[in-house]
């Protein structure tokens, strides 16, 4: 493979956006200020739900300056394994994720064992911590603030995720930690590309056949990768931010710990990450847990290119590539949009069509679509196939929808119509099928809103 490369260990900071994590117990309102902050002088990218069971991630700014929220599962008291083993499991993983934590309280509550618990377990960190006493929503529920101070900590910040109030300040409180936007041109616009699978199916190697290096620790042990390295690639001039994952293995197989917080950082790095290069297995097949790990990368709404990795193994086989592509159809019927590239990352020369693959998805990915020519399509297909009927007759307001896109990475198409309720979601099927056929979109998710005229 003729291109040249180099490490770049900086990269993983100064291309990050530094994330905000919110903690707390369940029901003291931490989707509620999750939601208001996204709301609040924020500029959402994109808004990716079921990264874990009990994380939701999302991208903000505040004044200019771009963060990832998330949003974590409550701390349950009640868990089975015991309160304190389950505080010290859920905020460790939060700690080792984030850059600046939230911990939300609930005012009407006042101080519990599991707030002194986490607290207690907070003061050792070295990363900024701010305490947000939630519900003080009324100047009668600000004398209940005075209650947490015997905590013990210097500085509270009353709010009301519900009404606003006081999210100002703990946000002008986190700004001084969020970097400025990186200037035009910087490595915050290079294409990322994270490799992911379960463990064991050569993602280091692919990683190091692509640097043309030895890059990443390389082992037939599953799990030698614990922490995603990033890598800088330059290939023709353009440059891509290579990340090597942790192997996902299967929920209830994750060892608590450093495997824990390994497959959490794969998580993220793929959240964060333009494009996900699946890494599947030749002679194993396919597995379940292949199709979990495609699904999350659906979830994430990443960009996606499956490569069947040791085909040369089964190259030779009569009639192999069919009836593996007929598995990958059936398994991965969701995901039918992805193109799928058969190699071995032990030869390079078979990884050649890796890199236009990369850029025609990334193109599709960052594509908009201008509204003009968007409509003239979707005006055609209506010709063919009009909106569902309401009450056995086409309405006016069906005559006069219209589609836009709003959005990108991935593309996202607002369809606008009079009776939003009368859409199907077979008819939503049906316009992205048509949008594909119409339009460059490979390998990239397409996401449509029915939104009301």
């Amino acid at each position: 493979m003729s291109m040249t490369a180099r490490s770049a260990p900086s990269t993983q900071h100064s291309a990050l956006l530094p994330t905000v994590a919110i903690i707390g117990r369940p029901n003291v309102g931490k989707s509620t200020l999750f939601n208001r902050i996204l709301g609040h002088r924020s500029a959402i990218v994109d808004d990716v739900p079921g990264v874990t069971r009990d994380r939701n991630y999302a991208e903000a700014s505040f004044r200019g300056r771009p963060f990832r929220l998330v949003d974590t599962g409550g701390l349950d008291p009640s868990a089975n394994e015991g309160m304190l083993a389950l505080i010290r499991h859920q905020t460790q993983v939060a700690i080792a994720e984030a850059d600046v934590l939230i911990f939300v309280m609930d005012g009407r509550d006042g101080v519990t064992p599991t707030d002194e618990a986490v607290v207690s377990l907070l003061r050792g960190i070295k990363k900024p911590v701010y305490y947000a006493v939630n519900k003080i929503d009324t100047a009668k529920a600000e004398p209940l603030v005075a209650d947490f101070y015997r905590l013990g900590l210097d500085h509270l910040y009353p709010v009301s995720a519900e009404h606003g109030i006081g999210v100002d300040d703990v946000l002008e409180a986190v700004y001084p930690h969020l970097p400025q936007e990186p200037p035009e041109g910087s490595l915050a616009d290079v294409p990322r590309v994270a490799i992911v699978g379960r463990p064991n199916v050569g993602k280091s190697t692919l990683v190091n056949a692509v640097l043309g290096q030895d890059r990443c620790v390389v082992s037939d042990i599953p799990g030698t990768t614990r922490d995603p390295i990033d890598s800088l690639a330059t290939l023709d001039g353009r440059q891509y931010i290579f990340t090597d994952t942790a192997g996902i293995r299967r929920r209830g197989r994750i060892e608590r710990g450093v495997e824990g917080y390994s497959v959490a950082r794969s998580l993220r790095a793929l959240g964060r990450s333009d494009v996900a290069v699946l890494l599947l297995d030749a002679e194993e097949g396919l597995t379940e847990q292949d199709t979990k790990i495609a699904g999350l990368v659906l979830r994430q709404g990443r960009a996606c290119i499956l490569l069947v990795n040791k085909w040369d193994l089964r190259a030779h086989e009569a009639g192999a590539k069919q009836a593996y592509e007929a598995d990958l159809h059936r398994r991965f019927s969701f995901l039918t949009w992805a193109p799928v590239l058969y190699a071995s990352a032990l030869k390079p020369d078979s990884l050649r069509p890796l890199f236009p693959l990369i850029e025609q998805v990334v193109a599709s990915f960052t594509n908009r679509i201008p509204t003009g020519p968007l409509n003239q399509f979707f005006q055609s297909v209506l010709e063919s196939h009009p909106l569902p009927m309401r009450k056995g007759r086409i309405t006016k307001t069906a005559r006069s929808a219209f589609i836009t896109q709003v959005a990108t990475k991935p593309p996202v198409f607002a369809l606008f119509v009079g009776h939003p309720e009368g859409i199907t979601a077979a008819y939503l099927r049906f316009l992205e099928n048509r949008l594909r056929e119409q339009f460059p979109l490979i390998g990239t998710p397409v996401r449509i809103l029915v939104r009301k005229k």
